[in-house]
């Protein structure tokens, strides 16, 4: 038995609030009769709030796995080719998906310390004189790393290029969390997921889906079924599903909707730029290192720490679990053991994130990791900003 609450401050699945889980706490209904419809509308058309546009989103009882599966099988045909960015580890995971779907990702290698590169993707797409590339996907949040990709920047570089290719980014740890306009920066198809920024259990995922990318769905030649948009159309646009939904995750996903736009999706984005730069201040006091090394481009979800040569993030995270009951992020595949991950998303406030930052420092000096005391105090100073700001305008 362990007194307190425990800290999840992995970057995702995210804290849960109350809120959320007693709207969830309903009775099943009828996914056939008519209340039902009101449900579905209302999620449907919400979301589209969420992503900013007016196009059509399609709700998955899945993983975000299926939503990036979904976007390829909708769009493209077998041996399509598929230009991607090593942004980190789940960009290489969505590759590997690519792959396996029997199309043919080129990736752009990185060091996977920033986001990807707008200028490298405008030099490949100059490159494709015969528009051999189809896609362009890029990871808008790389969870592994805490960069964010400008995606609108992505776009203004295919446009340079005037290449004709769909822009697909993944927003599954950055939606709601992480100012996005599919819409406005010119994004073909959007893919997301339920447990991040949208303060759900796993369970949803989504696609937002432009004219273009619908248009070109209807000669695309991947096989599918689960997955297909024409299946979704006609029962989404009277608020039903063509198979079972996940009822009760989107009963709170209509609320978790609501709690968005009760704090207003613009003081979402500010809180979390702000728990980000405390976040960033405490680590630099601590004499340690954010893994992404392009300031305009590190995370307001998570930030990846690096740990000095020589000692084990996994240890420290280990001692930390089992002194502090906090849980904080791995490092993935290439940053294995090399990085921990504190996130910062979701249902989180500022006393929140000084428990967070505590614990780490406590863990530190637990786990032997050479740093300097007082991350916890410069996180204060960045927080205390925004009131010292207020009372001098008073």
């Amino acid at each position: 038995m362990t007194a307190g609450r425990h800290f999840l401050q992995i970057p995702g699945p995210s804290n849960v609030p109350d809120r959320i889980l007693r709207a969830m706490d309903y009775p099943t209904m009828d996914h056939r009769g008519p209340a039902f419809a009101d449900v579905g509308r209302k999620a449907l058309e919400g979301m589209k709030s969420i992503f900013k546009t007016e196009s059509r989103v399609v709700i998955y009882p899945s993983s975000g796995t299926g939503a990036w599966e979904a976007a390829l099988v909708n769009t493209l045909s077998p041996g399509d080719t598929v230009l991607m960015y090593e942004t980190g580890h789940f960009a290489t995971l969505w590759k590997s998906l690519a792959q396996k779907l029997d199309l043919n990702p080129v990736f752009i290698e990185s060091d996977w310390r920033a986001g990807a590169d707008p200028a490298a993707i405008e030099e490949r797409l100059r490159a494709d004189k015969g528009h051999e590339i189809k896609a362009v996907c890029v990871v808008h949040n790389e969870t592994s790393t805490g960069s964010v990709t400008p995606v609108a920047d992505v776009r203004r570089a295919m446009d340079a290029a005037g290449h004709p290719a769909l822009l697909m980014a993944d927003t599954i740890s950055s939606l709601a969390s992480v100012e996005f306009k599919h819409d406005d920066w010119g994004v073909d198809v959007t893919v997301s997921g339920s447990q991040k920024g949208l303060m759900l259990p796993p369970g949803l995922s989504f696609n937002a889906i432009s004219d273009k990318a619908m248009k070109v769905s209807e000669a695309a030649g991947l096989k599918r079924a689960y997955w297909s948009w024409a299946d979704m159309a006609g029962p989404n646009d009277t608020g039903y599903f063509p198979y079972t939904p996940a009822t009760n995750l989107l009963y709170g996903l209509n609320e978790a909707i609501d709690m968005l736009h009760e704090e207003g999706l613009d003081n979402v984005f500010a809180r979390h730029q702000r728990h980000a730069a405390a976040t960033r201040a405490a680590v630099k006091a601590w004499g340690l290192e954010v893994l992404c090394q392009v300031p305009e481009h590190r995370s307001p979800v998570l930030t990846a720490v690096m740990v000095p040569e020589g000692h084990s993030a996994d240890n420290f995270r280990a001692v930390t679990l089992r002194n502090y009951d906090m849980s904080l992020g791995n490092g993935l595949s290439k940053v294995a053991d090399r990085v921990f991950r504190i996130g910062h998303l979701g249902d989180f406030n500022d006393l929140m994130l000084c428990g967070t930052l505590s614990g780490v420092e406590m863990g530190l000096r637990d786990a032997g990791i050479p740093y300097r005391a007082g991350g916890v105090q410069a996180a204060l100073e960045v927080l205390g900003q925004k009131f010292d700001a207020a009372r001098a305008a008073a």
